[in-house]
């Protein structure tokens, strides 16, 4: 197991914010954590002399793209990215030096899988270069994949079924428990249990964790089968919970 970086992305600034809060038409409801006076390309070539490999960089809407593309030729090959990722344009931030392409509502429209756009994306970069991002929300006993925004439910859960679906097309899965994201309250524990149980790719959890006791506790749960980001409790994006140092020697503890 080990801590994966991160650099989310809102008008072309690195941010942290509840992801809950996100929505393309009500800008006034968006609760911001934390906003840097640091470039994206600042904290790509920290990961980068830090050996962080496959954090990823993360577009929340339009206006993204050109921070995006400093940070991943800030750390070649060291960073995967998502947000607005199509069959059309994956290529191409792949040639901007991602590692890895992270897609989410592009695979599902009116809330189910369309396996075609599923194939065309497999097509465009390879298995290999395609991560998915099936971030959730709970609702009636079961998580639900969630798109644009993490506003919009899908009809399909997070399940030993599906992750052993998706697994056949995909390198890696990224999955945030949306309900927890950006408060620094701890995991869904529930959530990294099923993981950790179920998933049969390397998995990137992220969502709630607030300190180092929250990364054992996924290392724990998660069977030491899952890694993890962390976000607004990080020093280095305003927090208080743990510090950037802790969390690099917490890899170095891991043979990272």
């Amino acid at each position: 197991m080990k801590f994966r970086p991160c650099i989310d992305l809102h008008h072309g600034r690195v941010k942290q914010i509840v992801g809950s809060t996100l929505s393309d038409t009500q800008e006034g409801s968006l609760t911001t954590n934390f906003a840097s006076d640091q470039p994206a390309s600042h904290y790509a070539a920290m990961y980068q002399h830090d050996r962080l490999f496959g954090g990823h960089v993360i577009m929340l809407g339009q206006g993204n793209e050109a921070a995006a593309t400093e940070a991943l030729q800030a750390f070649p090959g060291g960073l995967q990215v998502g947000g607005g990722i199509t069959a059309e344009n994956a290529a191409h931030w792949l040639e901007q030096g991602a590692s890895a392409v992270i897609v989410t509502s592009a695979v599902f429209k009116d809330g189910t899988v369309h396996e075609d756009r599923l194939n065309e994306l497999v097509r465009a970069v390879g298995k290999e270069h395609l991560v998915l991002d099936l971030s959730c929300r709970k609702r009636e006993n079961a998580y639900h994949i969630v798109t644009d925004r993490w506003q919009k439910f899908t009809q399909v859960t997070v399940s030993e079924q599906s992750l052993a679906y998706f697994a056949e097309h995909c390198c890696e899965f990224l999955i945030h428990a949306v309900d927890v994201e950006g408060k620094c309250g701890g995991i869904e524990e529930e959530l990294t249990a099923l993981l950790g149980r179920f998933s049969p790719i390397p998995t990137t959890y992220a969502g709630g964790v607030k300190n180092l006791a929250d990364l054992y506790r996924v290392k724990e749960l998660g069977e030491n089968r899952l890694d993890a980001t962390i976000g607004s409790a990080l020093d280095i994006f305003g927090g208080t919970g743990i510090t950037y140092a802790e969390a690099v020697a917490f890899n170095r503890r891991e043979g990272y």
